[in-house]
């Protein structure tokens, strides 16, 4: 019973598909929204807004971060439609929604054009036209820029499109000031320089599978000692980078003291990723490279927020 019941719904299934249906549900769509990378979004934008000076409206706020928000998740779901056949053949993308059958490619790339158009016309009508022009240019650099020329051309790929990931907190900016100050200009370059030393140590780790996909990653094409001594030499620019911030006095004691802290964990992570060439240890330490860098700008921004993020919800809390 349970071999006829199998072989009816991959029958369905396969039916489906030929029809171009999509098999997926709420959850599958919201997938293609990549909503880790929103999530990182969300609060490096919402940074962007509260060391703006400017008296910022709550409603005004909200709707330009929700905005920010769903052009993030259009731009990662056109980044899967365009990706699709590589994802397949790589260990962790293959169970994406559209390798995995779940979404149809043509419901995809509908669903990032819809919310892409959408998300920039509604900042524009609730912020303003820079904001919106700033967010259109971020979901184009990301898909046209980023995923379909430089993805594949380049092993520099991370390094010039990581401006797409960046670009969240002058968005966020411009959309509660109406300009771009040299405070989002400066977490643009702490999220740009942070970008090649935090993806290269997982494509340290991660290099067969993007030899498998054919993607050109510093690792596959330079080898591992050239991408280890630019993880390095990228860190050394990154660590006084991260005190920026105060230099340009939006940034506290406490986050002068987050900032050298953090710096000097990089630093020490990336020295031994240069130092362990080869074997288990090196991947390990790679790995712990590629996780710490994620707490470092999360420590970085989180307490940015904590410094300014009273004076910026007063209005809210009354």
């Amino acid at each position: 019973m349970s071999t006829a019941s199998n072989s009816l719904t991959d029958a369905r299934s396969d039916a489906l598909a030929t029809a171009g249906i999509s098999q997926g549900d709420v959850s599958d769509f919201f997938a293609l929204l990549k909503p880790r990378v929103m999530f990182l979004v969300v609060f490096t934008a919402l940074v962007g807004m509260v060391v703006a000076p400017a008296d910022v409206h709550p409603v005004v706020a909200f709707a330009s971060l929700l905005m920010i928000a769903i052009g993030a998740g259009a731009a990662g779901c056109l980044n899967m439609w365009w990706d699709a056949d590589i994802d397949a053949v790589m260990t962790r993308t293959r169970k994406r929604p559209i390798p995995a059958g779940k979404i149809q490619p043509g419901e995809a790339l509908a669903f990032g054009i819809v919310l892409s158009a959408g998300s920039v016309i509604v900042l524009g009508l609730v912020s303003n036209v820079l904001a919106a022009g700033l967010l259109a240019f971020t979901i184009f650099f990301y898909v046209v820029i980023y995923s379909m020329w430089l993805k594949r051309s380049t092993p520099q790929n991370i390094v010039i499109g990581g401006a797409a990931g960046a670009l969240p907190p002058v968005v966020a900016q411009a959309a509660v000031s109406g300009h771009v100050g040299w405070e989002s200009v400066v977490l643009f370059a702490l999220i740009f320089i942070w970008t090649p030393p935090h993806f290269w140590a997982l494509a340290l780790v991660k290099s067969g599978d993007y030899e498998r996909a054919g993607i050109p990653m510093m690792p596959n094409v330079a080898g591992p000692d050239s991408t280890r001594r630019q993880i390095l030499a990228y860190t050394l620019v990154l660590a006084p980078l991260g005190l920026a911030p105060v230099a340009f006095g939006f940034g506290g004691l406490v986050y002068a003291i987050v900032a050298t802290l953090g710096g000097l964990g990089m630093l020490a992570l990336a020295a031994q990723v240069f130092r362990l060439r080869q074997g288990e240890p090196a991947m390990r330490v790679a790995q712990q490279l590629f996780a710490f860098s994620i707490l470092y700008l999360f420590l970085l921004f989180a307490t940015l927020l904590a410094e300014h993020g009273l004076g910026f919800f007063r209005p809210v809390l009354g």
